[in-house]
C-alpha cells in the first residue's frame, strides 16, 4: 500500500478487504496499531494494558492460513474493555482489589472474536466495576477526550471510545448497562450500539440471568459497527439469555439504508433533565432530519416508576457481582462503588418485587410505543462532555441529581425494557464538542437499525474521526 493513507486511518472494513486480498498483514496492522498507540495514548490514557508478544504471535499463526481461512475479521487488531476477562492478560476491572489479576480464560466474547480472526492487542481503561460514566480508577488514572483533553470522555467504555476516536484501534469490545456505550461513543465522535439482550454472548459472570449488563461494539462509522456485530453473535449456549437463530448479516442490512415510515423524537423523554447546548444541538439534528424527508412526531412513551427500579436492580446486580469482595476489600474500593454494592445488600425482597414489577411494566409500554413507531430518537446524552476531575454529573438546567446514577436516566430508560440503541454522531456542540442522537428500536431490530442508522450518516457531518488528541489552549 505504498503511497497511500497511514493504516491506522483506514476504516475496519477497509482493513479487512486489504486483508482479504493480501494487500496487508495481520502483522503489518498489529505493527501499525501499536506505532499508534506509542504516539497518541501518553496524552489520553485509553488504553494502559498491552499484550504485545501474544499479539504478535497470533498474528503470525494467522498469517499461515489463507486469507479467507482466517475467520471474518482475518487478523484485525482489536481492543477490549479492562472488564472483560482476556487469558493471559492483567485484567483489573479498574479496581485495586484486582489489580494483578491475570486470568486463565477469557470472556466468550473475547473467543468468538478470536475465533473469528480478531487479535487482542490492549486492553482499554474503565471506571470500577463499571460504576460511573466517567473513566478513571485508582490503577490506571482518567481516560481523557481526544477532542479536548481537559474533559471527560464518558464511561464506563471510555477507554474504547478514545482509542476508536484516535485511531489506535480499528474495532473495540465495550459493555453497556445504565449508558457505558452510547455515553462515551457520544463524547467522543463515535458510534457505538448497545445490542438486545441474549444477542452477543456474556460471560463466565456471578450474575450470568441479569439482562441489564450487555456487551457491544464500537467503531467509526455504522458499516464497521455492522461488521464488529457478525464477529460478535452467535448462539452461546454458556450464557443462559444467549438466543439461538439470532446470526444476521448485519453488513448487508446495513449497507442497504432504510427510510422508516414514522419516528418518534424527544429530547428528554419525560424523565430528565437536559442542558440547553445538548437541546439546542438535538433540535438541529431533528430539523437536518425533517429537511432529508424523514416523517418525526414529538412524543415519548409513559416511563412512571422507571428511576426507583432502575437503582434497585442495579443495585441488586451490584450485591450479587461484587458483593463478596466488599467484606475483604472494601478499603480498596471507591465510595461510589461501595455504596452501590451496599444498597444492594440492604435490599429487601418486597423492594426487589416492586422493581421487577415495574421493569414489565415499562417495557411493556415501550414495546407498545415501538409498535406505532419504527424508532425513538433522543439525545445519546443529556450533557456535552464535563471537565474530567468532575467524578459525575451532579446538576442539569436547575436539576439536582441525588447520586452519581441520576444523569444517566436517558440512557438506563433503554436498558431496563430490554431494548437496542445506538449512539450515532450527528455533528458539534456550540463549543465544538462532539453530538450524538440514540436511536432506539425493538427487540432484535438491529438490522433495520444499523439500516436506519446507515441512511442517517448521509444526513448529518461527516465524522471527522480519527483525530489527533487535542490540548486545551494556551493561556
Amino acid at each position: 500500500m505504498s503511497g497511500s493513507q497511514p493504516l491506522w486511518r483506514l476504516a475496519a472494513t477497509d482493513a479487512v478487504k486489504h486483508l482479504l486480498s493480501g494487500e496487508v498483514t495481520p502483522t503489518e496492522l498489529v505493527e501499525a496499531a501499536y506505532a499508534r498507540i506509542e504516539e497518541v495514548d501518553g496524552i489520553v490514557n485509553a488504553l494502559p494494558t498491552r499484550c504485545v508478544e501474544r499479539a504478535q504471535a497470533r498474528a503470525a499463526e494467522l498469517e499461515k492460513q489463507a486469507p479467507d481461512e482466517r475467520g471474518l475479521l482475518a487478523g484485525l487488531p482489536i481492543v477490549i474493555k479492562d472488564s472483560m476477562e482476556v487469558a493471559g492478560v492483567r485484567t483489573t476491572f479498574g479496581s485495586r482489589a484486582f489489580r494483578e489479576h491475570v486470568p486463565a480464560i477469557s470472556d466468550y466474547c473475547v473467543e468468538r472474536l478470536e475465533a473469528n480472526g480478531g487479535i487482542v492487542i490492549a486492553k482499554s481503561n474503565t471506571p470500577e466495576f463499571e460504576a460511573g460514566a466517567n473513566t478513571f480508577n485508582d490503577v490506571f488514572g482518567a481516560t481523557l477526550n481526544p477532542w479536548d483533553t481537559r474533559l471527560t470522555a464518558g464511561g464506563s467504555s471510555g477507554g474504547s471510545a478514545v482509542a476508536i476516536a484516535t485511531g489506535m484501534a480499528w474495532l473495540a469490545q465495550g459493555s453497556d448497562f445504565a449508558c457505558s456505550l452510547r455515553c462515551p461513543a457520544s463524547f467522543c465522535g463515535v458510534v457505538g450500539l448497545r445490542p438486545t439482550p441474549g444477542l452477543l454472548g456474556r460471560g463466565p459472570r456471578p450474575n450470568p440471568f441479569d439482562p441489564l449488563s450487555v456487551v457491544g461494539p464500537m467503531a467509526r462509522s455504522v458499516e464497521d459497527i455492522a461488521l464488529a456485530m457478525e464477529a460478535m453473535v452467535g448462539f452461546e449456549p454458556r450464557d443462559p439469555l444467549s438466543a439461538p437463530g439470532a446470526q444476521s448479516l448485519f453488513s448487508k442490512s446495513s449497507a442497504k439504508g432504510t427510510r422508516p415510515a414514522r419516528i418518534s423524537a424527544s429530547v428528554d423523554l419525560g424523565i430528565t433533565p437536559v442542558s440547553r447546548s445538548v437541546r439546542a444541538s438535538f433540535g438541529e439534528a431533528v430539523e437536518r432530519m425533517r429537511s432529508a424527508d424523514f416523517t418525526i412526531e414529538p412524543a415519548a412513551p409513559v416511563l412512571d416508576g422507571l428511576h426507583e427500579a432502575f437503582r434497585t436492580l442495579r443495585a441488586a446486580q451490584f450485591a450479587i457481582a461484587w458483593g463478596e469482595t466488599l467484606p475483604r476489600w472494601q478499603d480498596d474500593l471507591r465510595e461510589a462503588v461501595r455504596w452501590n454494592i451496599e444498597a444492594g445488600l440492604k435490599l429487601t425482597g418486597a423492594q426487589i418485587a416492586d422493581a421487577e414489577r415495574i421493569r414489565a411494566q415499562l417495557r411493556k409500554r415501550m414495546l407498545s410505543f415501538l409498535e406505532h413507531y419504527d424508532f425513538l430518537v433522543t439525545p445519546s446524552a443529556i450533557v456535552p462532555p464535563f471537565p474530567i476531575d468532575q467524578q459525575f454529573v451532579t446538576e442539569c438546567d436547575g436539576t439536582a441529581f441525588p447520586d452519581y446514577i441520576g444523569w444517566m436516566a436517558i440512557g438506563y430508560a433503554v436498558s431496563i425494557a430490554g431494548l437496542p440503541a445506538l449512539s450515532l454522531p450527528c455533528g458539534k456542540t456550540s463549543d465544538g464538542m462532539p453530538f450524538a442522537i440514540q436511536i432506539i428500536g425493538a427487540p432484535y431490530s438491529e438490522p433495520t437499525l444499523l439500516a436506519f442508522a446507515h441512511e442517517l450518516q448521509n444526513v448529518f457531518p461527516p465524522n471527522l474521526t480519527p483525530i489527533d488528541p487535542r490540548a486545551p489552549p494556551a493561556n
